[in-house]
């Protein structure tokens, strides 16, 4: 009999299910849903919410159809990994109903809240226990509900990030994890718990969050319901959770000191681990607790997050036909313009308050166009390299932080499979770059393998993770993508400067 592992991603663009082998350590299986991207909703300026009903039903889509492919028997499913787009807020009563869209990660509108808990917290508390500002994190997304719509809140009765959510939904369990505590800035580093310092600022009532549990555990069973909705056998036990960034590190076996990950789908992340609290003091970057963490072997996670990245090229797409012209034609295109797009700088943000301008939102800028210069493969072409330079405006700080940025690994997956994309990332930061194939739905799937005990070690859990291919800098590159990258950001300090 086989053993198999779902793991589930849910993104914001869409949601991911991938059954993979035990044994071979291969997707056998993998599907997402919506065909196209989901909706975020913008009731006003800086706001992004989606309807976690919305996420729950692109779930059971996934789940029966790789279940259904797959052709899964009674006893082979022998775990669940769950995966999820971090900093959400879903508020649910005590009936387990949802009480209001979900808050999710580019939303803006708590920037102002959690600057004030900053000041009022202590610079020198935040950064020590928290590693981080309390910024517009979750903790603060919270805070602007309980004082914007206060009858609502005095019907909270637990809290939950979006992965948390999906957990309850197959269980009935309503738990979370210190990673995803961490990520909402809910965490003592120091005392190794919940900051009661946070609670106590932001009046939230600790009787709100949940139980706590290990992101590698047995996490509750499948319910019957769960089952006929999903077709999932019911007891199967949901054996992990992750937020996406440290499930996308996890995903690429990235577990030690000085090991990075980078992402580029509808944002842009890089993220490197490290044994040692460190931290960014203006919070530009920010330090989580890492999926393998442990009080006796403590790992964090030290995350650069670019909102505008994956999502500038989709508007880009949509801009030029849509379905009449795909990403591959694009990639096309822009390689046919020369390195430095002629001059043309694409400043890529425009998706909400941006953590690494310590949460201004500047908007997306398209600068020094020329009308009898430049056409549509220069602009692609800038938008691509606009992108690479806001990651390299992160990675640089993550440099001073101090950590050893010389490797990175990434999926070959949304902008990675662009070759000019990658050529430039590896000119601009000088980094060799491992690319895999995996994607966060199967790391989640070998996160289930640990948790149910199916995997003897974290090494053993990546057998069948397979290394794509290797891009290394070329010496002769280096000074003119520099001189791209500080081009860019002198574009950037004077749009800034006018802010």
């Amino acid at each position: 009999m086989r053993k198999l592992l779902l793991g589930i991603d849910i993104g914001s663009s869409s949601i991911k299910a991938s059954l993979l082998d035990s044994k071979s350590g291969k997707s056998i299986c993998s599907k997402a849903f919506p065909e196209k991207e989901m909706i975020i909703n913008s009731p006003e300026k800086g706001w992004a919410e989606q309807d976690p009903a919305t996420w729950w039903k692109y779930v059971k889509q996934a789940s029966k159809f790789v279940l259904s492919q797959a052709e899964v028997k009674s006893g082979e499913l022998k775990g669940i990994g769950i995966a999820y787009q971090m900093h959400g807020l879903v508020v649910v009563d005590k009936n387990k109903n949802v009480l209001r869209p979900s808050i999710i990660w580019c939303d803006s509108r708590a920037v102002e809240i959690g600057e004030k808990a900053f000041s009022d917290l202590g610079e020198e508390y935040c950064l020590s226990h928290l590693l981080n500002s309390p910024g517009n994190f979750t903790a603060s997304k919270l805070r602007w509900v309980i004082e914007n719509q206060p009858e609502l809140a005095a019907k909270i009765h637990k809290i939950m990030l979006p992965g948390d959510y999906i957990a309850m939904m197959l269980t009935g369990e309503i738990l979370t994890s210190e990673t995803g505590l961490s990520e909402g800035v809910f965490w003592d580093f120091k005392e190794n718990g919940i900051s009661t310092q946070v609670l106590k600022n932001y009046q939230i009532d600790e009787s709100w969050i949940p139980k706590v549990v290990p992101s590698f555990s047995i996490q509750g069973g499948v319910t019957a319901s769960a089952s006929e909705a999903t077709g999932i056998e019911v007891g199967v036990p949901v054996t992990y959770r992750a937020g996406d960034q440290p499930n996308n590190a996890f995903s690429l076996q990235v577990l030690k000191p000085g090991e990075l990950a980078t992402t580029a789908g509808t944002s842009g992340t890089v993220y490197g681990v490290c044994d040692e609290p460190l931290y960014d003091p203006q919070s530009r970057v920010n330090t989580f607790v890492h999926v393998n963490h442990t009080k006796e072997k403590p790992s964090y996670g030290v995350l650069l997050c670019v909102n505008g990245t994956g999502i500038l090229n989709s508007w880009l797409n949509k801009l030029l036909g849509g379905h009449k012209i795909g990403y591959p034609e694009m990639n096309m295109l822009a390689s046919q313009a020369p390195i430095g797009s002629d001059g043309l700088v694409f400043i890529p943000f425009g998706n909400g308050a941006e953590r690494i301008l310590q949460n201004q939102n500047i908007g997306s800028h398209l600068l020094g166009l020329d009308l009898l210069t430049h056409n549509k493969n220069h602009v692609i072409r800038a938008a691509q390299e606009g992108i690479v330079s806001a990651l390299t405006y992160g990675f640089r700080i993550m440099q001073d932080m101090g950590m050893n940025l010389k490797t990175v690994k990434a999926g070959h997956a949304n902008m990675f499979l662009s070759p000019l994309f990658r050529k430039t990332f590896v000119h601009m930061n000088n980094v060799v770059l491992e690319l895999y194939d995996t994607d966060g739905a199967q790391g989640a799937a070998r996160g289930a393998g640990i948790g149910a005990g199916i995997y003897a070690s974290e090494n053993e859990a990546f057998h069948g993770l397979e290394l794509l291919e290797t891009v290394e800098p070329n010496a002769s590159f280096l000074d003119v993508y520099e001189e791209v990258y500080q081009n860019w950001k002198n574009k950037l300090e004077s749009i800034k400067n006018l802010n």
